[in-house]
């Protein structure tokens, strides 16, 4: 019997090879956001380009995915679940239906016809083509049309929110799905199936409520076809501290954000929200997405000063993170205090390296003080300073994309002494 982890590279070899893409090695971060949207097409099912990034190893992933995003995964190559893939290949007690051996050199096989389109031929066999000829009118009144026969320009939707700027914020769909064969729809507020919802086609508003700020790709889904989609920004008026609290944030008092030119909150006035700091302390968030206009993830630099101020208990790392929020993908720059360095993971766009598999001691730092953190992006590579010395270097090609906004995320307390972002088109510069 093989093993799980041994199957699940064989499952994701398959989808290499039917994608037609290619070694999953040269992919980037938009073939993964593709992908995604594939499968979400053929399947009618969500992975997020993140998870898929985990199974290929892009993203820090300790264990095995979920039964879920497993049968997802092999539904898209044409099997009916991961129990089906595993006796089919191997793994079951039933004896295994010979499967040829999955390589990058062999051609591209077409899918196979999914369950819904197999019981049609099924029917037909059994009736007998005289009774289907016979039966063909009232088949075709009852089955519902298939996804060709889907049409975008059929459908309309928008969304608008219900106040300009600021957290939380409610948003209201608009839609037209009268036309659709399907007695609901689908309205898919991001890549994660989370925040998916099903709606009635005779319908015309859904409202949903976003507690923390993001840019989303909503999208409506007749059957598995993703008919109409568009852009959703969610922004916070100015600078915005948040205790990251479940299943509702608290939102700290903006007044008492910044004293004596630095932005701080500080372990009291978690305290003060009746939050324990222990067993885990929990994440604070101070936001601010504002949209800076034309800054792109390619073309930038982004300094400021940092500090976490809370190391008791399991907080002793003083993991730290500076995110810069992004239309497509995003920008995670972790910080720590010396020694706990193989915690850290590093995202930039398209490109993803663990503590674990690589050397961030440069990424360790003294939060005793103040630490000046720079990064500097151009000509198709980043630069991370700290101290004003370089200390880690992102080789590139950076993946293109505009820039929306900075969280700070510290555990259990933090101050920010001053937040700078620029090119040659956006001076942003707050020295609070």
């Amino acid at each position: 019997m093989l093993t799980d982890e041994i199957l699940i590279e064989k499952a994701k070899k398959l989808v290499e090879t039917h994608s037609g893409w290619g070694d999953s090695g040269d992919w980037t971060n938009g073939d993964f956001i593709a992908l995604s949207e594939k499968i979400q097409e053929d399947t009618g099912v969500s992975i997020s380009h993140v998870t898929l990034k985990r199974l290929w190893g892009k993203v820090k992933y300790e264990s095995l995915p979920n039964t879920h995003t497993l049968d997802t995964l092999v539904k898209f190559t044409g099997y009916e679940n991961w129990r089906s893939f595993k006796m089919r290949n191997g793994n079951g007690h039933i004896p295994a239906t010979p499967v040829p051996e999955v390589t990058q050199q062999q051609p591209i096989v077409e899918k196979p016809a999914t369950p819904v389109a197999k019981k049609g031929s099924v029917f037909i066999t059994r009736l007998g083509i005289a009774a289907a000829i016979i039966a063909l009118p009232c088949i075709l009144f009852f089955i519902p049309a298939n996804k060709e026969k889907i049409i975008p320009a059929d459908y309309s939707f928008s969304s608008k929110t219900t106040v300009a700027q600021g957290l939380p914020n409610s948003v209201v769909f608009d839609y037209d799905a009268s036309k659709s064969p399907y007695d609901s729809v689908i309205i898919q507020q991001s890549w994660d199936a989370t925040k998916q919802v099903k709606v009635s086609r005779n319908g015309n508003q859904h409202t949903s409520i976003y507690y923390y700020p993001e840019y989303y790709h909503a999208k409506l889904i007749v059957g598995n076809k993703i008919v109409k989609q568009h852009d959703l920004m969610i922004k916070t008026d100015g600078w915005t501290p948040i205790i990251a609290h479940s299943p509702t944030p608290v939102y700290l008092d903006k007044k008492e954000l910044i004293k004596n030119g630095v932005m701080r909150v500080s372990a009291e006035q978690v305290k003060a929200h009746n939050i324990a700091l222990e067993p885990e302390p929990p994440k604070i968030l101070i936001c601010n997405a504002p949209d800076f206009g034309e800054i792109y993830t390619d073309d930038f630099t982004l300094e400021t000063s940092l500090k976490s101020d809370y190391k008791e208990g399991s907080a002793i790392c003083q993991l730290t993170r500076i995110y810069i929020l992004c239309k497509e993908s995003g920008i995670w720059i972790p910080l720590c205090s010396k020694g706990c360095e193989s915690q850290l993971d590093l995202l930039f766009t398209s490109y993803f390296k663990s503590g674990k598999q690589q050397d961030m001691s440069g990424l360790g730092v003294d939060f005793s003080k103040f630490v000046k953190l720079k990064v500097e992006s151009k000509n198709g590579k980043a630069v991370i300073y700290v101290d004003d010395k370089p200390v880690y270097t992102i080789a590139g090609p950076v993946f293109k994309t505009k820039i929306v906004g900075i969280d700070f995320e510290f555990m259990g307390g933090g101050s920010v002494d001053y937040v700078r972002l620029h090119n040659d088109k956006v001076k942003y510069d707050d020295e609070f």
